[in-house]
């Protein structure tokens, strides 16, 4: 027991990941035919830990290319949506050291997976899919062994070849030759005294 110590550190403390399909309805301007086209752009997001949950609030802008007055004409239609996901978090170990510092990744982009026109005509079905996975950065404790001071692991040498290693030699050489003569003159200066 008196070898082993306790050491508090930075981890990761409890992870979480949600993927998420939501359905959206959007009212353009003119009554649409056709759709010829969805895209997702400009997503932004912040996460925040709130208990066992991790809440993310963002927003996307979706585009909807259509045609309308009977295939006549076409428009790009473009309203930001916003979202708020809470994912829920899975500790790993019960005494932990909680912390708010939360780490998002996307695993997958807001992304349209579905674009139809509703029943009566007038509105975009869009059907929207993402994914996140995020981590929560606290204190947790280690337990290491220790080992007394002379303990040490066995080391592994390799062969050098002839050049580095005179290279070295002769450095050393001239090194102690140096420290040698400054004994010398020491000694040959207390000997005038």
């Amino acid at each position: 027991m008196k070898r082993l110590r306790q050491i508090v550190t930075k981890a990761v403390v409890a992870k979480g990941k949600k993927r998420i399909v939501a359905s959206e309805v959007l009212r353009p301007p003119n009554t649409p035919t056709s759709i010829l086209g969805c895209w997702v752009i400009n997503h932004h997001y912040h996460a925040k830990k709130q208990g066992k949950y991790v809440e993310i609030s963002g927003k996307f802008d979706v585009n909807v290319w259509y045609a309308y007055n009977n295939h006549s004409k076409t428009a790009v239609y473009s309203e930001t949506i916003n979202y708020k996901d809470r994912i829920k978090l899975h500790y790993r170990d019960e005494d932990v050291i909680d912390s708010d510092d939360v780490k998002v990744r996307v695993l997958q982009q807001p992304n349209c997976i579905e674009a139809v026109i509703t029943e009566n005509g007038d509105c975009f079905k869009i059907v929207i899919e993402r994914e996140f996975l995020v981590e929560v950065i606290g204190e947790t404790k280690v337990v290491v062994s220790v080992h007394p001071v002379e303990f040490e692991e066995e080391w592994k040498f390799e062969e050098e070849d002839e050049s580095s290693s005179s290279s070295s030699s002769s450095s050393s050489s001239s090194s102690s030759s140096s420290s040698s003569s400054s004994e010398y003159s020491q000694e040959s200066s207390s000997f005038r005294k």
